[in-house]
This record gives C-alpha cells, structure tokens and sequence, in this order.
C-alpha cells in the first residue's frame, strides 16, 4: 500500500466525514431486525476481516526478517522459508479477499433486495393522494441511492471500522516494539495528512453536491423533454435552440466543476504524497543512523518503512469514523420514513369479500374531502421545506344515488363538480368522510381489496398503457388469460383487424404511454383489457372526452360491448352518449342537483336542459375579416 493510495483514502473520507445526528435505538433495532437473516454472512465477515488485517501487518514484519537474514548472512534456506511465508500468506489474503468480498456482495445485495421489497410493496399501498404530491425521482431515488447507503453501513462501513481498528493496533504495536522513537515521530506527522484533508475534503464535497445538483436537473429536463408528451410541446412551441442552449448551459456548468475538482484533487494528493515521502525519508534516516549506531536492525527500519503507509490510512479512516457511519445509516432512517409513512386505505382484518352475483352500486348521503399533504406524503418526496396542511374542504356534499344491477347510472355537470371524486371513491382510492358507499349491500370499506378490485372495471380519458407489448398491457387485467381470448376481447374492442396488420401483432411495443397507437385506439385497447378483467361493474370517467366524431363512434361500439348487463356508472361531458341512462345525475357544486332520465330532464328546463342547449347550440358562423 503505497503512500499516494494512503493519500486518496485520506481524501476520500475527509469528502464524507459530513455531520450526521444520533440515531435513535427504535432506529437501530429496526436496522438490527433486516440484518438479522445475514447475521451468520456478517458474523464470518468479521472475522475474516480481522483475520485479513493481521496478515496485513505480519507481511512488513517478515520482509524485515528477511532483510536481517540477508545482512547477517543467515543460512539461504532461512531467507527461502521466509519468502515461501510471504508468498503463502499473500495467496492467503488474496483468497480471504475473494471471500470476503463474496460475503459483502451477498449481505449487501441481500439486504438491497429487503428494503427495496419492503418500499415496493409499501408504496403500491399508498393511496393515489400519495402519488398526486410526490416528486417520482425523489421516490426513486428512496429506492436507489438511499437504500445502497444503507447496504453500504454494512458492506463497507462496518467492515471498515472493524478492519481499521484491527490493523491499526496492530500496526502500532508492532511499531512501538521496533523503535518507540520512530514511531512517536511518525505519529506527529499525522496532522500534516489530517488538517489539509478535512479542509480540502469539505471543499471538494461542496463541488461534489454542486456537480449532482446540476446533473439532477439535466436528469429532470431529460426526462420531461424526452417523454413524448414534452418532446411534442417543445416542437409546437419551436423552441429546440433555447432548450439545447440551456442545456448546454447546465452541461458546462459540471464541466466547471469537474475541472475545479480534478484540479483540487491532484494538488492535494500531489502534497499529501509528498508529505508522505518526507515522513519515510524520516524513518529511512532516523532508522539507518540507528542502524548504523547497532541501536536498530536492518530488517527492522524496512519493516518501519513498510508500516508506515498502513499506519496512516486506517488512522485517518478511524478519525471519521463515527461521522461515516452516522452518514450510511442516516440512509436508513429515510428508507424508513417511507416505510412509516401509514396508507389512509388498507383492508379491516375481518374484511370480506363482495358476495356473487349481479351487483348494485349505492352512495349513501356520502360527504367527502381530500386528505391535507400532511396526512399522505412527506416534505422531503415533494422537495418543500414544509407539506400544505390545507384540505378537507368537503367537495361532496349529501350525495346519494343507487345503481341497480345491470342499470347504467351517468352523472353530467360543470368542471370541478365533483363527478370524477364520486368514480375515484367506488374502487376506494379514497375513503369517504361521512355516509357509505356500497357495492352489493356491502359498504366497500368491509370488502376485500382483491374481490374489490376483481369486481371493478374502469376507463379513464387518458387510457393509460404501459411502456411494453399488446400483450402486456392486455394481461396486466388478467395474467392467466390464454391467446384466444386475447383476440376475443380485440375483436369485441373493433381492434382485432388493426393488431393483425401489425408485424409484430400482439407482441407489438405500445410506447410511453401507448403513444404509437392514435387516441381512439388507446381507448379501445383499454376497453379490451377490462373486457379481459370481465368486471361485474363499469367505471367511465370522460372515456370519449378527446376523440373526434370517427374515433368516437368506433369506442362507443365497443363500450357497448362492455357495458352489455353490466352495473355502470358513466361519468360524460358530450350528452349524447348518456340519452339512455336509466338515470342521469346532474352534479353542481358536490350536489345532485337533478335527477331523472333524459327526456324527463329535458322537459323540465332545469340545469341539466341548459347544459343541453350550450351543447347543441347552432353557433352561427364568425367573418373570418372581423375576427
């Protein structure tokens, strides 16, 4: 171990010796609890580690012993078993290596594939509020960046306490029994490598903050300029030289710093190597005038020599220890954090399943407003420096209506009314603060999440699809779904022509967000995947809200399919699609304001005749010169 890599580890922890705050017990025995499937992996690491050290110092003191073979004129066969000595225990610490590292990938990956489990399933139980507010890197990066940090506590942290207190008593003890005096000496050298280290340490983590911050916001201006989506907005608004020179900008900003740092970084190790010259020098010269006084052995100033480097480094290590390791397991407490962070929507423990048949769907005087930040997200995933602790305003208010098996029940009304929470709160993404809402009798609250679920059906306006294949998208609703009735619900959707002209048919990649097919067919292929489910009740939230009249009509028909004895509740803008509902509910300020079907509400001139007639209206056709 040569002085300049001494000098790099000497930086490297100087650059993460940052301030952390003292974890709690509850904290640590939270730790202690993912560890403990690994504890006989980290048990055997330990002592290899601690094996690995000791064979780190007993490599200088027998190259010592050698030297003094040498000088003294030993017998050959001496200095031959002392060289097959050093190359066995060089074999050996390079298999305790192998080892060792083995033992470190398994604890760390395993314990990786724990917490990012525990997030995983933890978050897909969060409510869809939790989602609205959340940044998606900041979650991301809970489940990358913080999560390694936490496997680092273990992998490398732990080891490194334990390795480097090891071999530092070792190394000092050994010295001691050479030459106390060197020793001392070499000891007073240590604040020259120590000082400049915290010092340019500090500085160098600021340009390492700086340089991530810069890259964080090229990562989120890729991401939004790179989804089809954004990529179409700034072509519309023919903007690609402004967004390529801010860019560039941003780019050359982390140039900068990486010159700045690099720069830093040679200068100090540059010092740092010298000074380290300097102190072997010291042991080369104060050893060999005691060598040549017969005060000190040959053998014993190259042993000297030889420790110094391991003296340094682990010295340097052990001084920013405690901090280290504050700093990897302060990675913890934000995995916890998420971890804590309680979903307002989970099953009762006697929670039931939605009895067989056909099924009704009841609001029961409901009343209901979202959750405040502070109930469904956290400051840190939404980068605020304090959560909005606004909300409950009520945005239904008394709403009451019931669905009978096998009717179609559609609510109509001004933006912002109210309709689409009513749809959000019948497969319970929220919970309703006073009244109920029933499917089949059962208040949703008492039924099971999966025979919720196995019972429900939605199609939203944006028709989402994943990144992935027909085939994907389509089995997300039903895994176990064989090919023929692939091809039966995409013939009952009018898709079944269109995927055969396809030259990868099913196993055709849909795009981001299903953008390769046209809005129409997004919606069909939606309509297909709730055939597939064969729900018991159907959701329609705006599912025709941005089609044009072509595309309109072929949804229509294949929503005709899917509402066929189904329970529906049809959320619409355009009232032609709702003229034969068994029963429209004109919502207006989180209230059913009317009720009834579509001649009856016609006939009586009410809101719902209004909204008709701004619909329908003739506008008559503007001078192109006046406007």
């Amino acid at each position: 171990m040569g002085m300049e890599f001494t000098a790099w580890m000497s930086l490297h922890h100087a650059m993460h010796a940052e301030e952390g705050r003292p974890l709690s017990r509850a904290t640590l025995r939270r730790i202690a609890a993912f560890a403990r499937p690994h504890r006989r992996p980290i048990v055997m690491f330990l002592l290899l580690s601690v094996v690995t050290a000791v064979l780190t110092v007993a490599a200088p003191v027998l190259a010592g012993r050698v030297v003094d073979a040498i000088v003294t004129g030993s017998d050959a066969a001496v200095v031959l078993r002392l060289a097959v000595l050093i190359a066995g225990m060089a074999l050996a610490e390079a298999g305790l290596g192998i080892v060792t590292r083995y033992l470190s990938a398994g604890i760390g990956e395993g314990l990786i594939v724990r917490l990012r489990t525990a997030v995983f399933d933890h978050v897909q139980r969060m409510p869809v509020a939790f989602f609205t507010r959340t940044r998606t890197g900041a979650l991301v990066s809970r489940l990358n960046n913080d999560v390694i940090g936490a496997q680092r506590a273990f992998s490398d942290t732990l080891s490194g306490v334990v390795g480097n207190t090891v071999t530092l008593a070792l190394t000092l003890a050994v010295m001691l029994s050479l030459s106390w005096q060197i020793t001392v000496l070499a000891l007073l050298l240590l604040p020259i490598f120590m000082v400049p280290a915290r010092r340019l340490g500090s500085r160098l983590a600021r340009l390492e903050r700086e340089a991530a911050e810069h890259n964080a916001a090229m990562s989120t201006r890729m991401t939004e300029r790179f989804s089809a989506a954004g990529a179409t907005l700034v072509k519309l608004y023919g903007r690609p030289e402004e967004e390529s020179a801010e860019f560039a900008a941003r780019a050359r900003r982390v140039r900068d710093v990486g010159i700045r740092t690099a720069m830093l970084q040679w200068v100090f190790i540059t010092a740092l190597t010298a000074v380290g010259s300097l102190a072997l020098a010291l042991v080369y010269g104060l050893g060999g005038f005691y060598a040549l006084q017969g005060r000190l052995d040959a053998g014993a100033v190259v042993a000297l020599a030889l420790l110094l480097s391991r003296l340094y480094a682990p010295l340097t290590a052990l001084a920013s220890a405690r901090v280290e390791v504050m700093s990897a397991l302060v990675s913890f407490e934000r995995v916890f954090e998420v971890l804590d962070l309680r979903p307002l929507i989970e099953d009762r423990p006697d929670a039931r399943p939605l009895p067989d048949g056909p099924v009704a769907v009841e609001f029961d005087a409901v009343r209901f407003g979202y959750p405040a930040a502070d109930k469904v997200s956290l400051a840190s995933l939404e980068d605020v420096a304090k959560l909005d602790t606004r909300g409950g305003e009520e945005v239904l208010r008394e709403v009451s209506f019931r669905a009978e098996p096998g009717q179609m029940v559609a609510l109509v009304g001004s933006s912002g009314a109210g309709k689409s929470t009513v749809a959000q709160l019948i497969p319970r993404l929220y919970d309703v603060d006073h009244g109920a809402v029933r499917l089949g009798g059962v208040d949703v609250r008492d039924l099971s999440a999966g025979s919720l679920r196995g019972a429900l059906g939605v199609v939203t306006q944006d028709g989402h699809l994943f990144h992935d294949t027909i085939r994907a998208n389509l089995l997300f609703a039903r895994p176990q779904a064989t090919e023929e009735e692939l091809w039966q619900v995409l013939r009952r959707a009018r898709l079944d022509d269109l995927i055969r002209s396809l030259p990868q048919g099913l196993d055709t990649v849909v795009g981001d967000r299903g953008y390769r097919l046209s809005g129409g067919e997004r919606q069909r292929l939606t309509i297909a995947r709730l055939l597939l489910a064969r729900p018991r009740v159907v959701i329609l939230d705006e599912a025709t809200a941005h089609l044009d009249s072509t595309s309109e009509a072929a949804v229509q028909s294949a929503l005709g399919e899917v509402l066929q004895g189904r329970t529906s509740v049809v959320i619409a803008h355009r009232l032609s699609t709702i003229r034969a509902a068994d029963q429209i509910l004109v919502v207006e300020g989180g209230r059913v304001v009317e009720r009834g079907r579509h001649a009856d509400l016609l006939a009586a001139g009410g809101r719902y005749a209004e909204l008709h007639r701004t619909q329908f209206h003739q506008a008559p056709v503007p001078d192109a010169r006046a406007a």
